[in-house]
């Protein structure tokens, strides 16, 4: 019972999260535990939406709203759900090893289970096909039994420099595809 109360707390925090002016409307609705709620308006809310997936999704939700042309009946909040989750996966708990080559780094990385495998394969698949080209850096990836390899190098000394100084997960944050990417999966554009 505990349970389901929690998922539908969450559900509501999601809703009200996603738009201020809901937020507002419900205010009154909303259970204070006893606590005085003070007046707001949305300039005086906090902008952080707490976690980070669920931040990431309620800012996706918030572009959608405000897009006049945004096409509902293509919208997949659940696939963004699923990136992030993969972004986590490879993040937290991918291992990386990292060979210098000439020009850059080839990057061997893998994962404990079938889950964060997968999630290796689709995140380094997706960052291959945004990033290939950007800041004249040529990234050539393949999955594997255990994971994925990304090969990524640049033209001159000093992008070889930078390629193994940030690393895997550095190149992974590099440039602004990746928002863009949340976006296109968000609006049913891309595939996760």
């Amino acid at each position: 019972m505990l349970r389901f109360a929690l998922v539908g707390i969450s559900v509501a925090a999601l809703s009200l999260a996603a738009s201020p002016s809901l937020s507002q409307e419900h205010r009154p609705h909303m259970p204070t535990s006893g606590m005085d709620m003070p007046a707001t308006n949305a300039a005086s809310l906090p902008h952080e939406a707490g976690q980070g997936a669920f931040a990431a999704i309620s800012e996706i939700v918030s572009l959608l709203e405000a897009d006049p042309t945004t096409d509902w009946s293509k919208v997949n909040i659940d696939a963004l759900r699923q990136h992030l989750v993969d972004m986590n996966n490879v993040t937290v708990q991918a291992r990386v090893v990292t060979t210098p080559i000439q020009g850059g780094a080839r990057f061997d990385i893998s994962g404990d289970n079938e889950a964060v495998r997968q999630s290796i394969q689709h995140m380094v698949a997706a960052h291959t096909t945004m990033a290939d080209g950007e800041d004249g850096l040529h990234v050539v990836s393949a999955p594997t039994t255990s994971g994925a390899t990304m090969t990524v190098t640049g033209s001159g000394g000093e992008s070889e420099a930078k390629i193994r100084g940030l690393g895997f997960f550095g190149l992974m944050t590099s440039g602004v595809h990746h928002q863009l990417h949340h976006l296109m999966i968000a609006k049913g554009q891309m595939h996760h």
